[in-house]
Formats: structure tokens, sequence, C-alpha cells
């Protein structure tokens, strides 16, 4: 994944999407080396950020990265039915999902969905903290994307007997990683925990 974010970056892509051979090809089945959990930022499609062809990565995308049941049952789907053993939570610099979170904190207002407060929730606990420390803003934002995506990881580990069994007795890893808009590179932490 690292080489293929390099040539990402490098403006040196091996892949292009819908390859015809590599389609019919995955009419039959798929093995995806990673599943990807990501914000589902139009700057941040995982297939080109990582320089990935068809059915190489089972990408799971929701706002901010936050891990709901679906987004855990998903994991455990692409883990336990294609014995794939890499599991990467990639969020990206300037999340609009983070950005939302530390506003509402800071300055709460009425949201007139009841639906986007629920993912301001599922950030809350991970950023709040953040905001009584002496940080200019650029700051708050840049480590408030680390902790959600640290926090997102953990959310997989302790929500799911399955992925803790996976990580624990099959091999399982959960990395966690940051996309940035700025430059196209992608930080991989050693792992998530």
């Amino acid at each position: 994944m690292r080489e293929g974010n390099q040539r990402f970056v490098a403006d040196a892509t091996l892949h292009r999407m819908g390859v015809e051979g590599r389609r019919r090809e995955l009419t039959d089945g798929q093995e995806p080396f990673a599943i990807i959990l990501g914000c589902s930022d139009s700057r941040v499609p995982a297939e080109i950020v990582f320089d990935q062809g068809l059915g190489d990565l089972f990408v799971i995308r929701v706002a901010g990265n936050i891990v709901q049941p679906s987004q855990i049952g998903s994991v455990e789907f692409a883990a336990s039915k294609f014995g794939t053993r890499l599991v990467v939570v990639l969020g990206h610099s300037q999340c609009g999902a983070i950005q939302a979170t530390l506003e509402q904190l800071q300055m709460p207002s009425e949201d007139r969905s009841p639906n986007v407060p629920s993912i301001v929730e599922f950030i809350r606990p991970s950023v709040e903290s953040l905001l009584e420390r002496d940080l200019d803003a650029n700051t708050v934002l840049d480590q408030a994307v680390r902790a959600n995506v640290h926090a997102s990881a953990e959310r997989l580990r302790r929500a799911s007997s399955l992925i803790e069994q996976l990580e624990r007795d099959d091999g399982l890893v959960i990395a966690g990683a940051e996309y940035s808009l700025e430059t196209g590179v992608v930080d991989f932490f050693d792992d998530a925990s």
C-alpha cells in the first residue's frame, strides 16, 4: 500500500480502472488484500490514493471514518469471508466531519437534520479534550484527525469479538493512516493501538 501511494504521489500509477479482463476475472469472486475504512470525502478515493485495481481493496466509506454497527459488520464480513488480514482506518487532513464536530463543541447550534449530529456525537469523545489545550485552530484540527482515527480503530477492536479474535489469533492487523490533501501522501501509523 505504501508503494502504491508513492506511485500516486509521483503521478506514476500502474492501475487503470475498468480494465476489461480483470473485471471479468472478478465475476467469480474477490480476494481483497486490505479493508479500508475511510471517510466519504470525494477527494480521498482509496483505490486511486493507493494505486490499486479492481478487486484489490474492500472499501467502506462514511463521513469522518466513524465506526457504527454497519461498518463493524462490513469489516467482519470481509475479514471472515475473504480472509483479508489488513484493516486501514484512513482519515484525512481538513476533514469536514472533524471540523463540524469541533465547531459544534465550540459553538453549539441547532441542526435541521437529526442525522448529521449523530456523526458529530461519534467523533466528539475523541476530540473534546483537544479544545482544553492552548493550541491554534489548525493544530487542533490536525490532532483531532489523528485522535479520531485512533478512536475508530479502538472501536473496531472493542465492538466485535470476531475482530478481536482475528487480531489476537489469526494475524489481523488494524492500522491507522492519514491522507494529506495537500501532498497526496498517506502517513501510516505503525498500528492504531
